[in-house]
């Protein structure tokens, strides 16, 4: 797709068609589809409105990028539209029609990222000319970051800028698939890898090695039984359809021949914790458990070590109260005035750490995220699209 824009999408549904058809899954750049939202908000800057202004924030290497845009007036107190670029993978998956091209079928917008998250970007491009003709008092910002899927990498630095920035937004509100509910609370995840060194040696002369996949089954059956303590103890909130933090192991390797005691294994897991309680508090369980039985190990063979690092940063969770000043903005431009909890992570818990006040609410079934024939209403499209015009309204009033 060339990054060349005769006429700026005229609809949500044409800037959809044209996002969607960047291959942006998390493993390739996203600088195609970053080249032609600004050459295309370029393109409508050279017309009457309120300026626009863009600032890319690039990854190490250059490779991928977020992009800030301001409409409106440099000044404080704007709100920040956020939204990631990249998309899940669609290799081994039974798509009904390509990927990345919009099919409309039975009022439903098919393609990868219609509903996670390019439909958000969409109804926020298409609302621009209008925020344009707007005399907006406080700024709106667009915020597309790189990297999301795979553990929220890219959004960090770039809300470290817009905290610096002297145009410094009160308000973010992060387009994740919510069908426009609005979301004030979300578990944060962190993903971790656990390393065990054992020491090898014939399968027949157990007494003379330790298996490190047996030390494996006895840290996993460990990360089980404490999350059965999580789900019946004190640390439940019922605002989460799985009211814990849970824990789940998803890979494991080690091991050479049957007949061989094991002298490497490692296995990746993950812990998504209840805000309220905390990474740290779950995760000493683990540690504490972990510790002990490589005293105990050692005793016999101080070679044996059981070593655990995060794989990425932790992504934090979200805690926001009913009356944070997000709610009291969107709240009331909503059909559904009601909040709630979702155990998928999303970046709003960076945005609230770095002292923002912070909401998920965006189009779209998160239901339908990540699988084949991933859709987008439209009828959920155009309540995008009447909730982008509110939003710029309520930007022109003090």
């Amino acid at each position: 797709m060339s990054s060349s824009v005769a006429s700026y999408p005229s609809s949500s549904r044409a800037w959809l068609e044209q996002l969607v058809s960047f291959n942006t899954v998390s493993s390739n750049s996203n600088l195609a589809l970053i080249d032609y939202v600004e050459a295309a908000l370029a393109h409508l800057a050279d017309t009457p409105g309120q300026p626009i202004t863009t600032e890319r924030i690039p990854n190490d290497d250059g490779s991928k990028t977020n992009l800030l845009v301001r409409i409106g007036p440099d000044v404080e107190g704007g709100v920040v539209l956020s939204g990631h670029t990249d998309v899940v993978p669609v290799e081994g998956q039974q798509w009904s029609s390509d990927p990345f091209t919009v099919v409309e079928r039975e009022g439903r917008l098919h393609g990868r990222g219609t509903t996670d998250m390019k439909g958000f970007i969409a109804s926020c491009l298409a609302n621009v000319p209008h925020w344009r003709q707007l005399p907006l008092k406080r700024p709106l910002l667009l915020a597309l970051s790189y990297d999301e899927e795979i553990g929220c990498v890219g959004a960090p630095r770039m809300i470290e800028r817009l905290a610096a920035r002297s145009d410094r937004p009160t308000i973010a509100i992060i387009g994740e698939p919510t069908m426009l509910q609005a979301i004030n609370r979300q578990k944060g995840i962190t993903d971790l890898m656990t390393r065990i060194t054992g020491l090898e040696a014939h399968s027949s002369q157990i007494p003379d090695g330790v298996s490190a996949i047996h030390v494996a089954g006895k840290l996993i059956s460990k990360i089980d039984a404490i999350m059965e303590e999580l789900s019946g103890g004190d640390a439940v909130n019922p605002a989460y359809n799985v009211p814990y933090s849970t824990l789940h192991v998803g890979t494991i390797k080690g091991g050479t021949a049957v007949n061989i005691m094991a002298g490497h294994c490692s296995f990746e897991w993950e812990i998504r914790d209840l805000p309220e309680y905390g990474f740290d508090t779950v995760f000493e369980r683990f540690q504490h458990y972990a510790a002990a039985l490589e005293a105990e190990l050692r005793e016999r063979a101080p070679s044996v070590s059981i070593d655990t690092s995060p794989v990425v940063e932790t992504v934090p969770g979200l805690n926001s109260l009913d009356d944070a000043p997000a709610l009291k903005f969107l709240l009331p431009m909503l059909d559904n005035r009601t909040t709630g909890a979702v155990a998928f992570a999303t970046e709003a818990g960076q945005f609230q750490r770095a002292g923002f006040s912070a909401v998920i609410c965006g189009p779209g079934d998160i239901a339908v995220a990540h699988k084949p024939d991933e859709y987008l209403d439209i009828a959920q499209l155009d309540k995008a699209d009447a909730l982008m015009q509110k939003i710029g309204d309520a930007m022109t009033r003090d």
